[in-house]
């Protein structure tokens, strides 16, 4: 694509933006430029500036922003020099964009067809017939079901896999010429951002839009980009074809980037991820010399006095590291091999026998007509977890995995089942759990903004469970505060700072030291660590590896990254419609998967590494509704595998495998090992198993 005269070509570009304290520079000098049919991708830790340089590549900054210096040609078109006026009409019609959160740029008061066709009346000139029966066909363009149908429904009737299907399609209504997406996957679980990921791909090629698209997923990146710049504090720091960078890594945070990443083929028993220390610079408080320089473990002198450029150093590769040819030498790999321990089986601390969840459905006089019904959240799973030891569970959204953590932890009731901590049995509810009970069972949520008292210090959040569970004296409090800190990694000022202080990460780590402080022997970690950037995950995983070491703590971790999810467990659950379907070491369930549901979700996995080749296996469709749950195996009407008339009338039979791995399916064990072959993950070049 090099040789092709590209769409985008972006020059030297500086953005400001006046703040009360003068001006700020966030994006400085940046030059790239995008072919048709070329897939972009952006990556860089949140507060490098990928957002603020996609707006201004587009001219779409707040009122406050603006182009100090550069040039921006789209197809021959500066606009840069473009009025307002003129820029409006480039919006739309040929610059588009999809954005992380269809839900914030989908209008919920029209009907989805009317949305679509509205893009195509204004820029394309259509009337509302053509632009209806174009919004269809875009529909279908994008394998929509049922297009017809859900051209006729509003947002809040589809699903968030459906949602971004809605968004795209809208977005190449008018054949754009550029299209920028942000984020575009973040936000869904792994299945579905496989198929969306696999749609772009297919459009690309039958539309020739150059695209830039940002993502902090290196995984996603190397899915399906064809050419990569890596952007630090404003500045590109390494650009080049996908290939060469992610096998050479000649900048210093590109290697740390990468290092960050977990690997599904090795747990936090074998490594220690490679987190990169401190934080991006403030654009009004950067280094005088190279910008990366005070968080690189290569820099000398050199580095802090004067600012390296960015110079090619191989076909099409660009870096602006000075130290290139000892990164040249340095192995690929930068994780650190952790000791080896010896792993002892400690006491059992949950045993959750046949939990149950079931929800009443009101659903007006149909429900009366046709009878009660409930909606099956959780549907008879049982597990069972021992100190220091994390079970992950698995599945995709909706499937029941935190309805089955809030019944362990009794914020909602289960409907029957069991469930012993150390011995004892747990009421249901936790308002009926004794105060030392209640200290044993602590969680970690997903965003800990909804967590932490906005009003209140940090140290407070902290302090709280300490007086509440623990009847500690102050002082002992205060002690046990700094120690807690300390063992997340937080400096003691940060005891008495406002959460709106600190940084994501920060504030995933006030949330840990409160959930420790209580001194728990369960903790549930729902997805805690899939809002953050690749460095932060990677410190916060690493975090939780050792305090678990020294504490001895149970982990129940809940995550749509099955990557984290394989680094941190000693056995992985599979969970599918409230029921499970495989359960076992995290080894036997990943190397390889045999469950074809378990097979599906490993398939998905955008792996870092573009030298790798994945066997695709695609999931038809959505999860059926927990209110009418398929007959016989409820996985059948999605099942790549199924075998016949017997996965839609019969239960699956268990499965016992050696080491306690056990699967639920209809097809022999033999047989399912004989069908995988050699796994899923290959180098490129040995082909595939189908």
């Amino acid at each position: 694509m090099a040789d092709r005269e590209p769409v985008l070509k972006v020059e030297n570009l500086t953005i400001t933006y006046d703040t009360e304290k003068g001006p700020l520079h966030t994006v400085r000098n940046v030059s790239l430029q995008i072919a048709p049919g070329e897939i972009y991708g952006l990556v860089g830790e949140s507060g490098s500036g990928k957002t603020t340089f996609a707006r201004g590549v587009v001219r779409y900054l707040p009122s406050n922003g603006k182009i100090t210096t550069g040039r921006i040609s789209l197809s021959g078109t500066d606009l840069a020099t473009l009025s307002h006026k003129q820029i409006r009409k480039v919006w739309g019609s040929r610059v588009t964009m999809v954005h992380q959160d269809p839900n914030a740029s989908i209008n919920p008061s029209m009907l989805i067809g009317d949305q679509i066709a509205e893009a195509m009346r204004v820029h394309l000139g259509l009337n509302k017939k053509q632009a209806g029966q174009k919004a269809i066909e875009m529909l279908n363009k994008v394998r929509m079901p049922d297009p017809e149908l859900v051209a006729r429904r509003y947002a809040h009737q589809l699903s968030g896999g459906m949602l971004q299907r809605v968004l795209i399609a809208t977005a190449m209504a008018t054949n754009p010429e550029f299209m920028i997406m942000d984020e575009p996957t973040t936000a869904l679980d792994v299945t579905t951002e496989a198929v969306i990921l696999d749609l772009i791909r297919e459009l690309m090629s039958e539309y020739n839009t150059a695209i830039l698209f940002i993502t902090h997923n290196l995984g996603v990146i190397a899915r399906i980009c064809d050419r990569i710049g890596v952007l630090y504090a404003g500045e590109l720091m390494e650009e080049g074809p996908i290939h060469e960078v992610f096998r050479n890594r000649l900048h210093p945070y590109t290697r740390g980037l990468l290092g960050c990443v977990p690997r599904v083929d090795a747990s936090k028993k074998s490594i220690t991820l490679s987190s990169i220390p401190g934080f991006i610079p403030r654009p009004n408080q950067l280094p005088p010399g190279c910008i990366f320089a005070p968080r690189c473990d290569l820099v000398e002198e050199a580095c802090q006095l004067e600012r390296p450029p960015l110079v090619e150093i191989g076909p099409s590769h660009l870096s602006s590291c000075r130290r290139v040819d000892c990164l040249r030498t340095r192995t690929k790999e930068v994780e650190q091999a952790r000791e080896e321990r010896i792993e002892e089986l400690g006491p059992v601390v949950l045993e959750a026998r046949n939990i149950k969840k079931y929800f009443p459905f009101s659903g007006g006089l149909t429900a009366l007509v046709r009878g009660k019904k409930s909606v099956k959240a959780v549907d008879d799973i049982s597990i069972r977890m021992r100190s220091s030891f994390t079970l992950g569970i698995v599945g995709e959204s909706g499937c029941g995995k935190t309805t089955l953590a809030r019944c362990i932890a009794g914020l909602e009731e289960a409907t029957s089942g069991e469930i012993d901590l150390e011995g004892e049995h747990l009421d249901y509810s936790v308002s009926r759990r004794e105060p030392a009970v209640l200290k044993k069972i602590q969680m970690v949520f997903q965003n800990p903004d909804a967590s932490l008292n906005p009003q209140l210090p940090a140290g407070y959040s902290v302090a709280r469970p300490l007086t509440l569970l623990r009847n500690m004296s102050k002082k002992q409090v205060q002690e046990r505060v700094k120690e807690l800190f300390a063992a997340v990694s937080l400096p003691p000022d940060y005891i008495d700072r406002l959460p709106h202080e600190l940084s994501g990460g920060e504030k995933q780590r006030v949330a840990i030291a409160r959930a420790f402080a209580a001194d728990p022997v369960l903790m549930i970690c729902d997805e805690p660590i899939s809002s953050l950037d690749v460095s932060v995950q990677a410190s916060l995983m690493n975090l939780l590896a050792e305090l678990q070491g020294t504490a001895g703590t149970a982990y129940l971790f809940i995550s749509h990254d099955l990557a984290a999810v394989r680094h941190l467990s000693d056995w992985i659950a599979v969970v599918y419609l409230g029921r499970l379907w495989e359960i076992g070491s995290a080894e036997d369930v990943f190397v390889p998967p045999y469950h074809p549901y378990t097979e599906a979700l490993l398939s998905a996995i955008p792996i870092p590494d573009p030298d790798i080749e994945q066997d695709r296996i695609r999931l038809k469709g959505s999860v059926p509704s927990a209110l009418n749950v398929p007959p016989g195996c409820r996985f059948h009407t999605r099942c790549p595998r199924k075998i016949g008339a017997v996965c839609e009338t019969e239960e699956p039979p268990w499965r016992e495998m050696e080491g306690g791995h056990r699967i639920c399916c209809h097809i022999p064990i033999d047989e399912l090992k004989t069908l995988q072959g050699g796994g899923l993950l290959k180098k490129a070049g040995q082909g595939g198993n189908r």
